[in-house]
């Protein structure tokens, strides 16, 4: 059915910055306060309270522009946005609309069909949040929250440029992970800091102009993100099959039901009037200002991918892997610069460091200059792989020396020549028919020696010198 039609999905994304007050008020902006505690009059909306521009959010928005290769604009005016509910007490929100911060960006991400994609970004721009309106308090009533009015945000626009819910939603990953990078947001859609809403339609293949869209509300996960789009789309093209044509409105998604309702209000389809609003005056960045926020931007995702590919001699895959968070690609330079062999290091980090960090809420707990000194213990024979995981796991619960670590719990190997030999004449004295048999031209045995004396040895033995030991011994 969804072959013979083509997905078309636009994206809109809010973002609330990482700051610690409001956007135009000094008020927290934190996360998890008691209802209505963090307002003052400003964003109560109260009469005659001046908002006033937060800077660290404006830097913030204009990192965020700049991170996704937008031309931000010297000049930008602040509008209201007018509609009246509930959560807005002041029966406007403050935005931008013709002349926002940011326009013309773009973001590169992975698509599962057609490779590496990008998406337009066509507008970034600055805005407040609204409150909440809470239905599940108190039985039959609204109840309305005020602590995340005049939150700042930003709202990511894109052109209708994904052509599956599965490559809006790699999109969505890829952008949360360059804000997280640059320390934009912290993109917790549980706590409603990033938030999307999609706007869909689709066409018969091959055809060029665009179907009526649908926008899509209420998504809460990535997760949802593809599951909401799909119920959407495949609702469309059931509709247009059915003869039918495909209203332009707002709907809900329901992720209990994985299904989408209309929104029964009107409120989408009136003008919003939007007019710059008389409290605030444009907003003049400096060219200073602007250049200052670009040095500020760290490198982001996809250069250190192609460094890490180039520098370190990594699979794209395994580059993937580690510079997706931003944390790990630092711990993961820095085990390398303490000494590490850059794929070794990669292994590690991929296996050990990261599995022991999902199960840890304190994260990267064995240090990179300790990671580098056990990875160099292995490479110098005195610890087994096998050992070097059991000291790994003893550092990380309770710290200390890797080599002084590996004494305690008894595995560092024995690499001196005497020693191995005792265990060495011990193994081919107890195993005599199997000498005659290695040799007579049975030279497999001598896997079956290295193993018994590593039994002898009690796992102690450097397998590669004890090879080297029978090797000898039998050739005599």
């Amino acid at each position: 059915m969804a072959g013979a039609w083509e997905t078309v999905i636009g994206l809109e994304t809010h973002v609330q910055l990482r700051t610690v007050s409001k956007m135009f008020c000094g008020c927290s902006a934190a996360f998890g306060a008691p209802p209505n505690s963090n307002v003052c009059p400003v964003c109560l909306g109260l009469p005659g309270a001046l908002p006033v521009p937060n800077e660290q959010a404006l830097k913030l928005a204009v990192r965020a522009a700049l991170g996704l290769g937008c031309t931000v604009h010297p000049r930008s005016v602040f509008a209201r946005k007018n509609y009246f509910y509930p959560d807005l007490p002041k029966g406007y929100q403050i935005s931008q609309f013709e002349q926002p911060l940011a326009t013309a960006g773009s973001l590169s991400y992975l698509s599962p069909d057609r490779g590496v994609a990008t998406a337009t970004i066509q507008r970034l721009h600055v805005e407040e949040d609204a409150g909440k309106s809470l239905h599940d308090r108190f039985p039959k009533q609204t109840a309305i929250d005020l602590n995340r009015c005049g939150v700042p945000l930003i709202e990511v626009v894109t052109g209708p440029d994904f052509r599956s819910p599965h490559e809006a939603r790699t999109y969505l990953l890829t952008l949360k992970q360059v804000l997280e990078y640059a320390g934009i947001s912290d993109c917790d859609m549980e706590k409603g800091s990033l938030r999307v809403d999609a706007n869909v339609s689709v066409r018969r293949a091959g055809e060029t102009t665009l179907g009526t869209k649908t926008e899509v509300k209420n998504i809460n996960s990535f997760a949802y993100v593809e599951k909401a789009l799909t119920v959407e789309r495949d609702r469309q093209i059931a509709v247009l099959e059915g003869g039918g044509t495909v209203a332009q409105q707002t709907m809900l998604y329901d992720s209990k039901t994985n299904s989408v309702r209309p929104q029964r209000s009107k409120e989408e389809s009136h003008d919003y009037r939007y007019f710059p609003d008389p409290d605030l005056p444009p907003l003049v960045l400096t060219e200073e200002f602007i250049a200052e926020q670009q040095t500020l931007l760290p490198e982001l995702p996809a250069k250190k991918r192609e460094r890490f590919v180039e520098k370190y001699a990594l699979s794209v895959t395994d580059a993937a892997v580690l510079t997706a968070d931003r944390a790990v690609a630092d711990y993961y330079e820095a085990v390398v610069h303490a000494g590490a062999e850059a794929k070794t290091a990669a292994n590690w980090v991929m296996t050990e460091v990261l599995e022991d960090a999902k199960d840890h809420a304190d994260g990267l707990r064995v240090a990179p200059g300790a990671l580098a000194n056990l990875i160099g213990l292995v490479r110098g024979g005195t610890l087994s792989h096998q050992a070097a995981k059991r000291v790994f796991a003893e550092v990380a619960e309770r710290g200390g020396e890797p080599r002084n670590v590996a004494e305690a719990l008894g595995v560092v190997q024995v690499a001196d020549t005497g020693v191995l030999a005792g265990w060495v004449s011990e193994v081919l004295g107890t195993h005599t028919t199997e000498v005659t048999r290695y040799k007579q031209g049975e030279t497999r045995l001598l896997q079956f020696f290295v193993g018994q004396v590593m039994k002898a040895s009690r796992g102690k033995a450097d397998p590669k010198l004890a090879q080297r030991v029978l090797e000898e011994k039998l050739a005599s």
